[in-house]
């Protein structure tokens, strides 16, 4: 089995690119209300290596996870899904 297959992978948004070869990315899931049963969103924040590619704020990216590089980044930014839309 290759190594590659193994690695856990999230799609998120880009809302922060102000740091040198590292973004902020938003993950969003949605998880069922326990009792009421209505979908709730829930995010989280990753810190995310982007070294080959360079995505803006808006961009959908997706992230692999790979070893710890510092205290905060343990995903690398893989590829581009969809760039955001300027508009102006």
């Amino acid at each position: 089995m290759n190594k590659r297959n193994r690695q856990q992978a999230l799609v998120g948004e880009v809302i922060s690119d102000k740091m040198e070869k590292t973004v902020v990315v938003k993950v969003v899931r949605k998880i069922p209300h326990p009792i009421y049963k209505k979908f709730v969103k829930k995010f989280k924040k990753h810190s995310a290596h982007c070294d080959i590619v360079s995505p803006k704020i808006g961009d959908i990216v997706k992230i692999v996870s790979i070893r710890p590089i510092s205290k905060q980044k343990r995903w690398r930014v893989s590829e581009i899904i969809r760039e955001s839309i300027k508009i102006g």
